[in-house]
């Protein structure tokens, strides 16, 4: 007779073998789309190269559209660590790295993150450069498998394949997956006086204002069975 416990080793067996089963390329395939389909983050060099003239001529008027753009993509969140600026060496090149070093920073670059060199080529070329963190997992559209043949009711290949991929279309930085954003500073003034009203046994919470709103809810206590 089998014991209760040889019993139960033959139930998982049965279940962990029926959850999951082979793609066609040899690796398991299992009832989650998450593990099927996993979100990788890969690091991708985003560049921009505009002409720039000395003096009071700077960036033509579509260049400086273009750089404020990448700018902006960078500080969005999309770039991690330095913003490279190479300029093209000789006359002028002085010039071209003060004014990218200082329109970098005043569109909020922090100027330890603004990295400028020289480069020899065409006069007045401006090479940019950052790295940025991409999120993406592996493409959809495997239907090698008769998707009317469920009798071994397993996954197909592409399940949970659409939904990882909007996954990772939304996430803000991909960064995040790989660790976690330092803490942000703390609001000093907010907790002083949260501190300060919890000392003189006030209500630390911020008071509620009332409304004439049909819509805002209310409460107030009642005393039953009294």
């Amino acid at each position: 007779m089998m014991s209760n416990t040889a019993r139960i080793a033959a139930i998982l067996a049965v279940l962990i073998a029926g959850s999951c089963t082979e793609m066609n390329d040899g690796t398991a395939l299992h009832a989650d789309g998450a593990y099927n389909h996993p979100i990788t983050v890969e690091p991708a060099t985003k560049s921009l190269t505009v002409s720039f003239a000395p003096g009071d001529a700077g960036l033509m008027p579509e260049d400086s559209m273009r750089f404020d753009q990448f700018v902006q993509g960078y500080l969005a969140g999309g770039g991690t660590g330095a913003m490279n600026v190479s300029v093209s060496d000789g006359p002028g090149s002085s010039e071209a790295i003060q004014y990218f070093g200082e329109r970098l920073a005043q569109a909020g670059i922090p100027r330890a993150r603004i990295m400028v060199g020289t480069h020899q080529g065409v006069t007045g070329r401006v090479e940019l450069g950052y790295i940025a963190y991409t999120a993406k997992t592996d493409d959809c559209g495997d239907w090698s498998e008769n998707a009317g043949d469920t009798l071994s009711n397993l996954p197909m290949a592409n399940f949970g394949c659409s939904v990882q991929h909007n996954i990772a279309a939304e996430i803000d930085n991909p960064e995040d997956l790989l660790q976690p954003r330092a803490l942000g500073p703390a609001d000093a003034v907010r907790r002083n006086t949260v501190q300060g009203h919890y000392q003189k046994g006030e209500i630390t919470q911020a008071e509620k204002h009332k409304t004439d709103q049909p819509n805002e809810q209310s409460g107030s206590e009642t005393d039953v069975g009294h």
